[in-house]
């Protein structure tokens, strides 16, 4: 059960009382203006449900809501869409029914069969819906030419989540003069008030990769930034639907067999099974209950690469389990007080995410195994669990606008963290929109006894056809403690504004748009002292097909353990799809950046950094994909050199290089192989790393009909530079090259669906 955090700074409960009273001001005076809405479209009820086939041969077919006037949003907003396109929407008791007509030269058409999620490169539709009708939170289905089906959430002023995914249908093909596709979307597959009538807002899209278009209905214009899904039309379904008893079970089973190095004894052998189940229960169309057993946490995917080397902060990874993905865009604030990978092993977890009437709700808790796991045996602490709770609530008022409330939980032994939030998004006129937080913190533990402090969050924008704009300041204090969130750095005051503008040419102009950008930002601690200063002036064009070429000059301040260091790079950034098969993004910087890891006994120097990363992806034939990433990082003595009885030249060199194969045999069957080698190559006068380099070896064989159903059989094996031999002293020896096996796994991985 969490407890309501009690405030003990005063400065902290004036701000929240003056805060409250004013929105709940906003709130009443905004409660009684009334927002008028267009008189919804209605969508037909049929009898027989459409085939694919029915639009492709021209079969007659049944009453349909027919869409043809599509604008574009992007990349001339207001022009008619490029190819003609045709939408047919109707339902039954079960399923709502979208089936599409795409006109387009076949040899035009970029798309692949693909596995689900991966068509962000590939031509498709789209339908968006919003069932509560808030203005603000979308459900999203899009379809490329194959069938292949790519869904999530969108929420304005946060963005994407492609996390969110549930159980539809879908069927495409590629025809001689385009394309067609069949949506059908379970109505137990959304959430959405009770009602003896629905009235939701939709929009429906077609993205073309080679113009870069995105067109929708009706028309969404960026004039009217930042709101998308407030922009969509209304439609209603003269019918008592219902996502009925709407149950989702899945168990899952694993088995693993690992050979591993470990560092005290040696190889050993270590055979795991597993047994759970994802549980998921809709209760009144509207919350989702998720309750997980021994839960499915172990992640099948791999992360692509990132550099860690040489990094002031941590380096963090999106989530990806799915017991956490279910509404989490419900957990989004300014401040990231809710980072769920820091929930590491749990046992089981509970949460209730959802919406009723203008109130968002989100409630989750759990334990931990992993805070007692990394503690030695006989340490106070071993073996014991953390316990981790969380509640979000968001109330909507006027038009696109909320004021929230967070509270969060965590214990662990003797040890306890308690945050509590207030946070406010107002959507004003003319694209304008205003962000606030106050947060308060509370730490008990051992090592730092008690810890009190705040933080504040105020921030202003503007966004619209040509203008992208935003000024924040950030306050947090030096004891601000969020240990279930992410907070890179506390103890600062710091102010960044940004300003973006584009020429737009119109319609018949290869270049699309083109224009500067300013970022500048001034940072000090609650002393007083100066901690960073920025400014990052930038120059971006953008062509059809994908292609974008940036440049850009960094000019900043950073105080690092008491030191001053003046940094700079130069930029360069290039991204096309310029042929269908090709796809490549490149960037590369030079110029100064601190060691912040020296070796002991030196202090942190500034560097010359060059810094390199490529993207290539190539689809050869249909069914194949190849991905190609490269990372350079070079850090060596310059002009500042930290000591004349140092050696100069390299201080590290780093390498990353993953080569993924994917081959699709069907939207059902893939096999996958990937290639990793990473080579740290330091000098370990100057830097605290070791000389490492690892091989890793990875091959999957999934088959996944749907979300929820999946069989996976992998084998994983690393190699590293190291030299084991147990009767040797020492046992450990490094050596030039990965050579040695130090981790080898198998392991087969079943889960099922099951719907009541």
């Amino acid at each position: 059960m969490i407890r309501l955090l009690l405030f003990r700074s005063l400065k902290l409960r004036v701000a929240l009382i003056v805060a409250g009273a004013g929105l709940l001001a906003l709130s009443s005076s905004a409660s009684r203006q009334e927002v008028l809405e267009p008189q919804p479209l209605h969508i037909p009820h049929v009898d027989r449900a459409p085939k694919l086939s029915d639009f492709i041969d021209g079969t007659p077919r049944e009453a349909e809501m027919v869409v043809t006037d599509f604008k574009q949003y992007d990349p001339h907003d207001g022009a008619p869409i490029s190819q003609a396109t045709t939408a047919y929407l109707s339902y039954d008791s079960k399923n709502l029914y979208v089936g599409w007509i795409c006109k387009d030269d076949p040899s035009q058409i970029r798309a692949r069969v693909a596995p689900r999620k991966l068509i962000g490169a590939d031509d498709r539709v789209t339908i968006i819906i919003d069932t509560f009708q808030d203005h603000k939170h979308a459900y999203w289905f899009d379809v490329n030419p194959y069938g292949v089906q790519y869904d999530g959430r969108t929420t304005d002023g946060i963005g994407d989540d492609s996390s969110w995914e549930t159980l539809w249908y879908s069927d495409g093909r590629i025809t001689k003069d385009g394309y067609a596709v069949l949506e059908t979307i379970p109505f137990r597959s959304l959430r959405f008030p009770h009602a003896e009538q629905q009235n939701w807002s939709i929009a429906l899209g077609r993205l073309i990769m080679r113009t870069n278009e995105f067109a929708l209905w009706p028309f969404v214009s960026h004039k009217r930034d930042p709101q998308f899904v407030g922009q969509f039309a209304p439609v209603s379904i003269d019918a008592n639907i219902s996502a009925g008893r709407n149950i989702q079970l899945i168990p899952y089973a694993l088995y693993s067999r690992d050979n591993y190095l470990d560092t005290t004894n040696g190889f050993m052998l270590q055979t795991e099974n597993h047994l759970g189940l994802d549980a998921k229960a809709v209760i009144h169309d509207a919350l989702t209950l998720d309750v997980a057993l021994n839960p499915d946490f172990s992640e099948i995917g791999s992360d692509d690469p990132k550099v860690q080397v040489n990094q002031r902060y941590e380096v963090i990874f999106p989530e990806r389990r799915p017991f956490f993905l279910e509404n989490a865009s419900i957990f989004s604030m300014p401040e990231q007080l809710f980072f769920s990978r820091r929930i590491v092993d749990p046992q089981l977890g509970v949460k209730i995410t959802g919406a009723m009437g203008r109130w968002g709700l989100g409630g989750l808790i759990a334990d931990d195994r992993a805070p007692g796991e990394v503690l030695a045996q006989g340490v106070t602490g071993h073996g014991q669990r953390a316990l981790d709770t969380v509640f979000r609530g968001e109330r909507e008022f006027g038009h696109q606008s909320h004021v929230g409330m967070f509270l969060s939980n965590t214990t662990f032994d003797s040890t306890s963290n308690r945050v509590g939030s207030l946070d406010v998004r107002y959507l004003g006129p003319n694209n304008w929109s205003a962000i606030g937080q106050a947060t308060a913190t509370q730490t008990h533990g051992p090592d730092r006894g008690y810890l009190a402090d705040t933080g504040y969050v105020a921030g202003l924008s503007k966004n619209d056809t040509h203008t992208n704009f935003f000024t924040y300041f950030t306050d947090r204090g030096p004891d601000l403690v969020a240990t279930l969130g992410y907070l890179d750095r506390t103890d600062i005051r710091w102010w960044e504004a940004l300003y973006n503008y584009q020429w737009k040419p119109s319609a018949g102009h290869q270049l699309l748009a083109y224009g500067p950008s300013t970022y500048a930002a001034l940072n000090y601690d609650h002393q007083g002292r100066l901690q960073n200063w920025m400014f990052w002036p930038g120059f971006s064009i953008t062509l059809p097909k994908l292609t974008s070429l940036s440049f850009s000059r960094h000019e900043s301040f950073e105080l690092y353990q008491d030191i001053g260091f003046h940094e700079s790079s130069t930029n360069i950034s290039l991204g096309t799809s310029w042929y269908r098969w090709l796809q490549l993004s490149a960037n590369y910087s030079l110029g100064k950046q601190p060691n912040y890891y020296p070796a002991a006994g030196v202090l942190p120097f500034l560097g010359d950094a060059n810094n390199a990363s490529a993207t290539l992806t190539l689809r050869p034939h249909t069914h194949l994909r190849l991905d190609q990433i490269y990372y350079y990082t070079r850090l060596a003595t310059g002009t500042d050199a930290p000591a004349p009885s140092l050696p100069t030249g390299d201080v590290f060199t780093n390498h990353l290089i993953r080569s993924k194969i994917n081959y699709q045999f069907n939207r059902d069957y893939s096999f996958r192989a990937i290639f990793d080698y990473t080579a740290l190559l330091p000098n370990a006068d100057l830097v605290s790393s070791s000389y490492a380099k690892q091989a890793d070896t990875t091959l999957l064989f999934t088959y996944m009909p749907h979300p929820g159903t999946a069989l996976y059989v992998g084998y994983a094996d690393t190699f590293q530079n190291v030299n084991y031999d147990e009767a040797a002293n020492p046992q450990y020896t490094a050596t030039t090259l990965p050579g040695t096996s130090t981790d080898r796994q198998v392991f087969v991985k079943f889960s099922y669906l099951l719907r009541f």
